[in-house]
């Protein structure tokens, strides 16, 4: 049988640990906070932050929300992370993503202190990850891969001198989960295949474990891997189903591929989790060194 990697178990022992490290630096005299910054109504966005204004209750730090309508402009935006970047009672933030179409993401992230930076998107931040390859631990880290790694490990699955392929080459997973599975200490031999790589399946079929984060919905199947694969499904997709007349959440991985690996992260409840519970690490992780 494979081994599921569930992801809600392992965040919820995360959590457990948080809450107890937030305890200390309240003992401290600091109290954590997370901020995020709202663009519009999107409505999975509107969901997503909820979730994580709900994660802050759970482990005991404040949390703080900013909304700004659609038709905000790129000066208007900016002017919010700049209040975020001086507030005291913010450790850090995020600004949620997608933003309005009239808007470079780039360049208003950009505004954002590094310090402060949750997601651990920052250019600076990603600058420092590429600069030293021996890992860094006073920089926030990319959610999504350093929660993926965590799950790796919280279930034992070494990486050292495995190959691994990353589907997707997008900043969030596919070029960030690149650079931490190089790291010493982590020591994977990574392949990044994209939408202009030449027949993805003769990759896939080489590869000891397979990160999909290209949100094609039941991409990798069973043809396309060797036995005993572990497959890290990250991909998001919303597939009308005609049964039951809704629309239903599918990932990247077949799921005919599991009895064929050695194991795989279940989608929804695998990777998403993860992510979470890791903006929550970042920001504890914040407070500790503010309280150093």
């Amino acid at each position: 049988m494979p081994l599921v990697l569930d992801g809600k178990a392992t965040a919820a022992k995360i959590k457990d640990d948080l809450r107890a490290r937030v305890l200390k630096v309240n003992a401290q005299g600091y109290e954590p906070g997370l901020a995020t910054l709202l663009v519009g109504q999107d409505p999975g966005s509107v969901k997503y932050v909820a979730g994580k204004h709900k994660d802050c209750k759970e482990i005991g730090i404040r949390s703080l929300r900013l909304d700004l309508p659609e038709t905000a402009s790129a000066g208007q935006v900016i002017e919010a992370i700049e209040r975020l970047n001086s507030d005291p009672a913010c450790t850090g933030f995020i600004v949620q993503l997608p933003l309005p179409q009239s808007m470079d993401p780039d360049a208003i992230i950009d505004h954002v202190n590094p310090a402060k930076d949750a997601d651990g998107m920052h250019p600076y931040n990603l600058g420092r990850l590429v600069l030293h390859t021996t890992g860094i631990d006073d920089v926030p880290m990319p959610c999504t891969p350093r929660g993926i790694l965590t799950l790796l490990d919280d279930y034992g699955v070494d990486l050292a001198g495995k190959d691994v392929c990353v589907l997707g080459r997008g900043i969030t997973i596919g070029r960030t989960m690149g650079m931490l599975l190089t790291t010493k200490g982590v020591d994977a031999t990574v392949t990044l295949c994209h939408s202009k790589t030449r027949d993805i399946a003769d990759k896939t079929r080489r590869a000891d474990v397979i990160i999909s984060a290209i949100g094609q919905a039941h991409f990798i199947r069973p043809d396309m891997i060797k036995p005993g694969t572990v497959l890290i499904d990250v991909g998001v997709s919303r597939v009308w189903d005609e049964e039951s007349g809704r629309w239903r959440i599918q990932g990247d991985v077949d799921p005919a591929c599991y009895p064929l690996v050695s194991a795989y992260s279940p989608n929804p409840g695998g990777v998403g989790p993860m992510t979470r519970a890791m903006l929550l690490s970042n920001v504890v992780d914040m407070a500790e060194r503010k309280v150093r």
